[in-house]
Parts: C-alpha cells; structure tokens; sequence
C-alpha cells in the first residue's frame, strides 16, 4: 500500500442539478409515469459463469489510479487477477440527475441498460429502490459485507437491512472554515449567522446536499424530519439571503472561496476540506454540536444486468478491510469498513499511519455520536421542496 498526492477536485463536490428534481420531475410534467417493477420482474439471464466480465460506471476520481500510470487501477486490476473477472470501468457519472436521465428509460421499459454495477448518492439510490430498479443482492454470497459493515451505515430508511444498496464510499456535510482569518472557533451552525460573518458565508446549492444540515441547526432529527420543518428552515434562509448575509450558494467552487479568504465558513464535504488541509492547515472542518449529516453513495446491482454474480463478487472484495484500506487511502472520504482502520494503523508508512486516526475518514465514538442519516426526500414531496429551494437559492 502506499500513499498518495492529493487531488485537487473532488467527486463529491461535482454535484450538479436541479435540487433533486432532475429527470423524474420532468418525466412527471410530460405526463409519463416512473414505471414500477415488480420483484419479479427485476432479474435478468445471469451470465456470469461463462462470461467472466463486469461493466462497472462510477464518478470520476473515485478510484485509486497508479502514480505513474492513471489508466492502471491497482485495486480493480488485482481484483481481476484473483478472480479472472474482467471489469469495464467507466467514470461516465457526473450527476445524479443527469445520470438518472442516461439510464430511466431503459428500466422503466424493462430493458438492460447495459451496466452491470453503478453508484449513485443516497438520496438518488432512494428512488431506484422505490422504483423497483435495482435487484436485490445475495448476501450469502457476500461474506465481507456481512461482518465488515460500519454498522451507523446498515439500515437506511429507504433501504431496511441494505439489501439492494451497498456503501461505496460515505462522508459528512459539515461546516469548514478559516480559523487564521475568521480569529474564532466555529462549533455550532447558529455562528454562521453571527454578524461578523455577514456576506462572508456559502450554503451550497443543492437541496439534497444541503437541508440536513441546516435542519441539524434548528434542532431538527433529521431522521423524522416534516414538511414543517423544511418550510421553517426556508423562511429562515430566505430572510438572511434578502438580508445578504448569505454570499452565495455554491457547488464544488466553495473550495476557491474558502481557500482565498473570500469566505470564512460554508457548508462543505469532509472529503474536501482533507484535500484543502493539506495545502492551508488554518481550514477547519467542524461536525457542529447540533449534529451533521452522515451520507454514503452507494453501489446497486441494476434489473436486467446480465453479470450480477460477478457484481457480486466485486462489491464483496472491496469490504475486505486490506483492499477498503487501499482505497480509503486515495480517496479520502469515510471509509465504510471500520476494520480498515487497523490494516492503515500497522503501516510503516508515516504518512498512511496517520490517515488512521483522522476522524474524516475512521469518525470517533464521540464524532459519531453527532452524526445521523437523515430521511431523504419523497417522491411526493420533492416537487414542492424543490421548487421552493430552488427560488431561494435564485434571490
């Protein structure tokens, strides 16, 4: 194992949209229904054990490449030799919604859609498990899973027991910001309206990346969160946008602001403020007393898919701590395999050691204790919310 350089874009923060309302509210505008399919229905012929293949689409820089040769992928190139599977990889997700766009028509008409295994955030993965598009896996089949697990990732609401979704990689929605330049510390969501910081703060844009938290900042359980909730938290930043305490809403690009001193605190991923640590050690990452949102992307097996067995197999090999630690190592988000915390601390490798005990990527029991998995969005309620969202974050 070794360690790495790090990136300087994040997949995380490359997320795009229209708060979530992407291709299945525009397919519900046209009048055409996101067709339901039945358990049954969902497996396909399964070729796995004469065609020793995989097609495999992830996002971008989501993947351990080699330091001298980016087209070399050292976990997935080792997991072909011990297995004499040939994976297809492609790093064609960018989007949730976009990608949802690419592969619903296929599904919703009961067709393969020529992908084997894909990862989709959380709240996306909701709707193909509500949707019936995606098979549920044998876990027989998957003994790595079973005990390896981050137990806080187990049983998310849209997916009781994970039967059809597996974590691929997890992180935090925090708050970052600059301890040198701000003179203070932050520890609660409530500072990021205090005056000193007025016009000087981002929330980020997306209403999927962005709600929970700010919901965890009105004392909100955001695993049983209601409409009620989400309309008070609008009114709230409504009123400190018109006020122009806000300075904007951003994507990925709340890196720059951050880094230059144009802002001093935001809304940001785990996974980034590693990577901004490492040139600027005076940005903090802060999991704020009211609690902060846990989120995972995860791996599903789509209906249809024509190598599931092999899927399988792969998803299993990399919750074998050895491999999940490789990976943790060149990513940087929460590692979903607690035990890979280990294989990292007995390294003679400074630098990976030390990735050990940074509770960005193995979270403490006392960080932990302020995380949670918030409810995601109903198909029913995500129009409305979307729409409101989305005339805030245009003021």
């Amino acid at each position: 194992m070794r360690a790495t350089a790090r990136k300087t874009i994040s997949r995380r923060s490359v997320l795009r949209g229209m708060g979530g309302a992407g291709a299945a509210a525009l397919l519900a505008g046209c009048g055409v229904p996101a067709a339901y399919v039945e358990p049954g229905e969902r497996a396909g012929r399964d070729l796995s054990a004469r065609d020793r293949t995989l097609d495999f689409a992830n996002w971008p820089l989501y993947i351990d490449t080699d330091d001298d040769d980016t087209s070399k992928r050292p976990t997935l190139d080792a997991f072909s030799e011990r297995t004499g599977i040939s994976v297809r990889y492609s790093e064609e997700i960018n989007d949730n919604d976009e990608f949802f766009g690419k592969i619903s028509p296929a599904l919703m008409n009961h067709q393969e859609t020529g992908r084997d295994l894909i990862v989709v955030s959380d709240w996306m993965a909701a709707r193909f498990v509500r949707l019936g598009w995606v098979q549920e896996m044998d876990r027989a089949a998957q003994p790595n899973i079973t005990r390896y697990l981050d137990p806080q990732l187990r049983s998310p609401a849209f997916d009781e027991g994970r039967l059809h979704t597996v974590p691929w990689q997890s992180g935090i929605t925090g708050i970052a910001y600059n301890r040198r330049k701000l003179g203070r510390e932050i520890r609660s969501v409530k500072e990021l309206w205090d005056d000193d910081l007025r016009g000087k703060i981002t929330l980020l844009s997306g209403l999927d990346e962005s709600f929970a938290l700010l919901l965890q900042g009105n004392g909100v359980d955001v695993t049983r969160w209601t409409a009620d909730d989400f309309h008070a938290v609008c009114e709230q930043i409504e009123g400190l946008v018109r006020k122009r305490h806000i300075r904007r809403f951003t994507g990925n690009d709340y890196i720059k602001d951050l880094s230059t001193g144009d802002v001093l605190a935001c809304q940001a991923y785990s996974g980034d403020v590693i990577q901004l640590q490492a040139d600027n050690p005076d940005i903090e990452f802060v999991v704020p007393e009211e609690g902060a949102e846990l989120w995972a992307e995860s791996l599903m097996i789509p209906n249809l898919a024509q190598h599931k067995a092999n899927a399988e197999k792969l998803i299993d090999y990399y919750y074998d701590p050895e491999v999940a630690a490789e990976l943790a190592a060149w990513v940087n988000y929460v590692c979903p395999v607690p035990a890979a915390r280990d294989v990292l601390a007995d390294s003679d490798d400074e630098e990976l050691a030390a990735l050990a005990e940074d509770p960005l990527i193995f979270p403490d029991d006392e960080m932990r204790g302020r995380l949670a998995i918030a409810r995601d969005i109903t198909s029913e309620e995500r129009t409305e919310f979307a729409k409101r969202w989305n005339s805030i974050v245009g003021l």
